[in-house]
């Protein structure tokens, strides 16, 4: 068992933000299932975690419960629920790395997190229809995830995903088929909350990938945020006397573009390949190739 944990960690300390953020996720409902188990078997007056973690609609309430804006994104009450959204994530999460950084991917999974419990609160307590089904709560990462998902789509639209007994499918045609299935629900009864966080979770990802191609980060002030939050965690490190200075050359932007360049001549490189074979080549091109293939 001991050994099972500290692969865990290790697995966990070595992931990407989409290996940390499947673990948040699964950790937290494993736990939420196993208080669940021992208030049941011991008949303990249990605390709704669930509720008191999701995000209320009642403006009231959220003000008191101020963190679940934030808490609501990891919490699933099934596990299907739990296993699509992070199947989803791992799916466009690796797009999305292809041509950002860990850091931009996690600070677009909490804004549009955000984006969904905004839109949802706003939803419940001005439209009639939702207004006339009462407070409620909502829990979930779809509106997270489906920010990662828009923005992968339409920031590089061409990329294509392999789907079972259809074949190749550009990723953009797929996140639109989510929007519009997600828009055609809203009037449905069921799961209504969630619906609307979808559709807030969306248009936040639509709109960075939107703002990134003018070389605009609408993620930079939530990851400067979060890198703030991290080091004040974190132990001041004892002050070495060799004094050395780093000094980045690139900022985020810069540096997502760059790998966006070295991406497209990769692929260049690959249909040339696929159409003609590995002998027409250059030599520089073969070298690019065996640089990118060892990253």
């Amino acid at each position: 068992m001991a050994d099972i944990i500290d692969t865990l960690k290790y697995k966990y300390k070595t992931g990407t933000v989409i290996t940390r953020l499947i673990f948040i996720n699964a950790l937290v409902f494993i736990t939420l299932k196993i208080i669940g188990v021992v208030f049941t078997l011991f008949n303990m007056n249990a605390i709704d975690l669930i509720a008191f973690l999701g995000v209320p609609s009642q403006v009231d309430m959220l003000l008191s419960r101020f963190w679940t804006p934030i808490s609501y994104m990891f919490v699933h009450e099934g596990f299907l629920h739990l296993l699509f959204n992070m199947l989803w994530l791992y799916w466009f999460g690796q797009i999305f790395l292809q041509y950002f950084t860990g850091r931009s991917l996690g600070s677009l999974y909490v804004l549009g997190g955000l984006a969904g419990a905004f839109l949802y609160v706003i939803a419940f307590n001005t439209i009639p229809f939702y207004v006339d089904m009462g407070s409620g709560g909502m829990i979930g990462a779809s509106a997270a995830v489906m920010a990662i998902v828009m923005g992968a789509a339409f920031y590089r639209p061409e990329v294509q995903l392999h789907l079972l007994f259809i074949g190749p499918v550009k990723i953009v045609y797929i996140a639109i088929f989510a929007f519009v299935l997600d828009f055609l629900s809203l009037g449905n009864p069921t799961n209504p909350g969630g619906h609307v966080a979808h559709i807030g979770g969306a248009l936040l990802g639509y709109l960075f990938a939107v703002r990134y191609k003018k070389g605009k980060d609408i993620t930079h002030w939530m990851s400067r945020l979060i890198d703030g939050l991290v080091g004040w965690r974190k132990p001041r490190a004892k002050k070495s006397k060799l004094k050395v200075e780093y000094t980045r050359n690139e900022t985020d932007w810069e540096y997502n573009q760059r790998k966006h360049t070295e991406q497209e001549k990769i692929d260049v490189i690959l249909d040339k390949l696929k159409q003609s074979g590995y002998s027409s080549l250059s030599s520089e091109e073969k070298k690019r190739l065996f640089d990118a293939s060892k990253k």
